[in-house]
């Protein structure tokens, strides 16, 4: 009995300190980077005022760092937007922009089926399996209802039977699918997807944060043969990912990615069921219905509130994340998708006028802690 109340005084000891380190007095930190801030939200048109009501709600969700930019140049900074952590499911659109590059020149073609491909796996796939399309997987779409790597408890629970659906048919977000596409990209292009993502998006990019120490492959050799390839990367190098994709694919007058994979990938190439905003075009989440849809928003998620969101009417990009790394239980402290658009909106609504004609601004980022 002792050493059960002598526990439970621990557990709450800690909590009441948990507690008061997020009541704590935010601190300003400057960040050295390439990025341009304004000196004020007010100079971008932002109320000030308005945007504490919304870095108080950012707090409620525990939420560790956010990004937000505005004609490519910082608003505002809150929490440390240096600090590689784990994307999760981010990673897919990272994959997207290789892909983009890669059909461009000809070395993968979306038509060709894991048939063809001779795609091999623990379980071999069945004939109607044989026929989904690299098309289907970056859809989310292939009818290849098999075990896969980092996958969730939802996507084990919500798992068709195999052969349930034709390729190209049916929405299931599903991790054999994005798993694949990595083994796919590196086999047809003779490659490795890190080393490639270095080169030809975090270089051209100027990511400041980006390093392949953060990269790795995961096997789960009981579940598939095909790894997942995970990252961990900072916001404020997303934020460039972000502002790559509004931008079409071009980067300081160079076409990174090619600006007609762009234009296709946010296609809402399928609807899942249950979900209200978001459709799936090609490893992005894209707004398909109410304001957002006419906004154009399309978003990079990831799991536990990881997300990079794309505002193309506003010129927008912001990146929240929840550091997962850190946490005790990561499933406990995350952030749901309505929870994030709400800050956004908040966000939003804190727009009160035009940016002024010659916005003053400092270099480097400057961050609230």
């Amino acid at each position: 009995m002792r050493y059960a109340r002598f526990i439970f005084g621990a557990l709450l000891a800690l909590l009441i300190i948990i507690l008061f380190a997020r009541e704590e007095a935010p601190q300003e930190v400057h960040y050295e980077s390439s990025w341009m801030q304004y000196k004020e939200p007010e100079e971008a048109g932002w109320s000030s005022d308005k945007l504490q009501e919304a870095q108080e709600y950012y707090r409620e969700l525990h939420s560790t760092a956010a990004l937000f930019i505005y004609d490519g140049k910082v608003v505002f900074a809150w929490g440390d937007v240096t600090k590689n952590t784990r994307a999760h499911s981010v990673r897919k659109s990272f994959l997207n922009a290789l892909y983009g590059i890669y059909r461009e020149k000809g070395v993968i073609d979306l038509n060709q089926t894991m048939g063809e491909l001779e795609l091999l796996e623990m379980t071999e796939l069945t004939s109607q399996e044989k026929q989904a399309t690299i098309a289907d997987l970056l859809k989310s779409s292939s009818g290849v209802y098999l075990e896969a790597g980092e996958e969730s408890w939802a996507m084990s629970r919500t798992r068709p039977p195999r052969d349930a659906h034709l390729p190209g048919t049916h929405f299931y977000y599903n991790n054999w699918d994005f798993n694949v596409l990595g083994s796919i990209f590196n086999h047809q292009t003779e490659s490795e997807l890190f080393k490639e993502f270095k080169d030809l998006i975090a270089k051209p990019l100027e990511m400041e944060d980006f390093s392949l120490d953060n990269t790795w492959y995961q096997f789960e050799s009981n579940k598939s043969l095909h790894p997942s390839y995970l990252f961990r990367v900072s916001a404020r190098d997303m934020a460039r990912f972000g502002q790559l994709y509004l931008q079409q694919g071009s980067w300081e007058g160079d076409q990174i990615v090619p600006s007609e994979w762009i234009e296709e990938s946010l296609q809402a190439h399928a609807i899942p069921k249950g979900f209200d905003v978001f459709g799936y075009g090609y490893l992005w989440w894209v707004a398909h219905q109410g304001e957002w849809e006419e906004l154009g928003l399309f978003s990079a998620v990831g799991r536990y509130g990881q997300s990079i969101d794309v505002i193309p009417e506003k010129n927008i990009v912001f990146v929240h994340r929840m550091n997962s790394d850190d946490s005790i239980f990561p499933f406990y402290n995350r952030v749901t998708s309505s929870q994030r658009l709400y800050l956004l909106s908040l966000i939003l609504d804190a727009k009160t006028g035009e940016a002024k004609e010659t916005p003053e601004t400092v270099p480097g980022i400057h961050s609230t802690i």
